[in-house]
């Protein structure tokens, strides 16, 4: 799906996705992410969502958003509750989607100047 705003200078907004790819202005990433505004967009739980680690939440930790989009590939899937606790221990609201919900939601909330950060999964 294509999404695209006229004024997005300045933000990290996703412009398309599919199974394969998240597009962030346009440039197109073949493997799961981690992108706010105001930093650079990363890599982010390189071995998919059964592989996921404390790490990997950490990882978003340390941007300190006030909340975290994570979008968990075609499909809501719930990560075990003890690798979210780098998140619960920083006070940092987290919500779990699939990733084109994940993709909508941050936009909106990162085009509304929240400090949002969205961690997308590809399937």
């Amino acid at each position: 799906m294509k999404l695209y705003r006229d004024d997005v200078e300045g933000l990290l907004l996703v412009t398309s996705y599919d199974a394969d790819h998240v597009a962030i202005n346009r440039e197109r990433h073949e493997a799961s992410l981690l992108v706010m505004p105001g930093h650079d967009v990363a890599p982010w739980a390189a071995g998919g969502f059964d592989a996921l680690s404390e790490a990997d939440f950490a990882q978003i930790r340390d941007l300190s958003p006030a909340l975290v989009i994570v979008g968990t590939g075609g499909r809501q899937r719930f990560p075990k509750p003890v690798l979210l606790r780098p998140l619960i221990d920083a006070g940092i609201g987290f919500e779990i989607m699939d990733t084109g919900s994940a993709c909508r939601t941050y936009n909106i909330l990162a085009a509304e100047g929240r400090q949002v950060a969205a961690a997308l999964m590809l399937d």
